[in-house]
């Protein structure tokens, strides 16, 4: 039984809206009483006629969602009820009909916990410096007053058309029989991947499609990968693919059951689309591995990096008109998807590039993997601001060539660098590292770690 959080009203909201959603634990932080005032604060922002609303499989959804459409209804906006769904199929709803979406879900967090993704018309992002600040605000406000007239429910249950419009983005019509398992972590995948993968030439071995939003074998946040990677080896396929409780965010591991660095992800996936629209802008984050740019640049693409999260790199993929975009944490985003983020879509052009040649996926991934990084590292500090300060000090007074577009980045003379940053979690900095040997990433890793930790230097 989870009790109500120490703190203040305004602890509350500072806590559960983070720059990118809302996000806590159901009842004692997220209840339906929040979610009607974020359904009414979210239709007075975006003054929209309809708004969209989907849930995932979590047993608190349904509710939830209810309660954000009357918030909607009662201010006189309709609601599209979009039912069960993964988050970028609520994306594909926003898109296709361009209208502002709300997605119930609490993502990869464990089953307690639950909340509230949001977008504009268009799948545009609203988080922390789009509106999110403001519905945050808003939230700390009374209810607002009932509309003399309120909208209605129009029904818009639209998974097949979503799984259709994925799969006319790729054509699969020549690929070689693959096997494929697909671990759906109990998550909305478990509805989608039937639907996206449906082929002739692609044998799916289903692992935790069961909807079950207790997730019975732990958080669908795609840090434990052994079953995905046991039943890989055991069936003898071709490919693993993991998805996070909503269904947006995509893992693979190769034919070994070794995990495929999203670096190679993204490389492979760009040459892709640069194939179909040459010399075109990728958006990358500036997490992103060097191996993945270096491949940008070899097909011809124009790599343009980014801030890290979606609302930044959908807005600069949009300014620059990128066919693609891609985040060092398993995210993708495709110029054909309103610019949002989709892993199914990346699953199958991973797919099809696989089908359309002879090697195994550790093989192509391979040719994408040529230095070594620290992945996320993630430090408690008592001031992240402090602890960034204290790392351009350090390095400034060193010569190293800094730059601030997200924390503070460092490149060394030998091409190896690192990126500090605070993620807006709490009391948190993460730390990024890349070199050209794992010795060599482990000394700057180590380095830096110890900077930021440090009383002061």
């Amino acid at each position: 039984m989870t009790t109500e959080p120490a703190g203040t009203e305004d602890d509350l909201y500072d806590r559960i809206v983070t720059p990118y959603d809302i996000r806590g634990l159901f009842r004692a932080e997220v209840d339906p009483g929040l979610a009607y005032r974020a359904g009414a604060a979210f239709t007075e922002l975006t003054g929209a006629d309809t708004v969209a609303v989907a849930h995932d499989a979590r047993q608190s959804s349904p509710v939830l969602a209810d309660a954000f459409a009357q918030g909607v209804l009662d201010q006189g906006a309709d609601v599209l009820d979009a039912g069960l769904g993964s988050t970028d199929c609520l994306y594909y709803v926003s898109g296709r009909l361009g209208v502002p979406g709300a997605m119930i879900t609490a993502g990869r967090a464990p089953a307690a916990y639950n909340g509230i993704r949001l977008c504009r018309a268009g799948a545009a992002d609203l988080d922390e410096g789009t509106g999110l600040e403001l519905l945050r605000r808003r939230l700390r406000e009374p209810r607002p007053p009932l509309t003399d007239r309120p909208g209605s429910v129009l029904p818009g249950r639209a998974v097949d058309d979503y799984a259709a419009h994925l799969r006319s983005l790729v054509d699969l019509s020549d690929i070689r029989p693959l096997k494929v398992v697909v671990d759906a972590g109990n998550g909305m995948a478990g509805l989608t991947a039937p639907l996206v993968l449906a082929h002739p030439s692609i044998e799916l071995v289903p692992l935790r499609f069961e909807l079950d939003g207790t997730f019975p074998f732990g958080a669908p946040d795609l840090a434990d990968v052994s079953a995905l990677r046991d039943a890989v080896r055991e069936s003898g396929a071709d490919v693993g693919l993991a998805f996070d409780g909503d269904g947006d965010r995509l893992l693979a591991v190769d034919e070994r059951g070794a995990v495929v660095p999203p670096a190679a992800v993204i490389a492979l996936v760009a040459g892709r689309e640069l194939a179909r629209r040459p010399g075109a802008a990728v958006v990358h984050d500036l997490v992103t591995a060097t191996s993945a740019i270096d491949a940008i640049k070899e097909a011809g693409g124009i790599p343009v990096r980014s801030r890290t999260g979606p609302a930044a790199i959908k807005a600069l993929m949009a300014e620059q008109d990128a066919a693609f975009g891609g985040a060092h944490c398993g995210h993708y985003y495709f110029r054909d998807f309103w610019y949002a983020d989709t892993g199914m879509l990346a699953a199958l052009h991973l797919l099809a590039e696989l089908g359309d040649t002879a090697c195994e996926l550790s093989e192509l991934a391979a040719r994408h993997d040529r230095y070594a990084s620290s992945g996320p590292v993630d430090v408690r500090v008592p001031d992240p601001l402090a602890a960034l300060q204290r790392v351009v000090r350090h390095f400034a007074a060193r010569g190293t060539a800094l730059d601030h577009l997200d924390g503070v980045t460092g490149e060394l003379p030998d091409g190896s660098w690192f990126n500090v940053r605070a993620p807006g979690t709490g009391p948190v900095v993460r730390v990024n590292v890349e070199a050209g040997t794992v010795a060599a990433m482990g000394r700057l890793r180590d380095r830096v770690v110890d900077v930021v930790v440090s009383a002061g230097r």
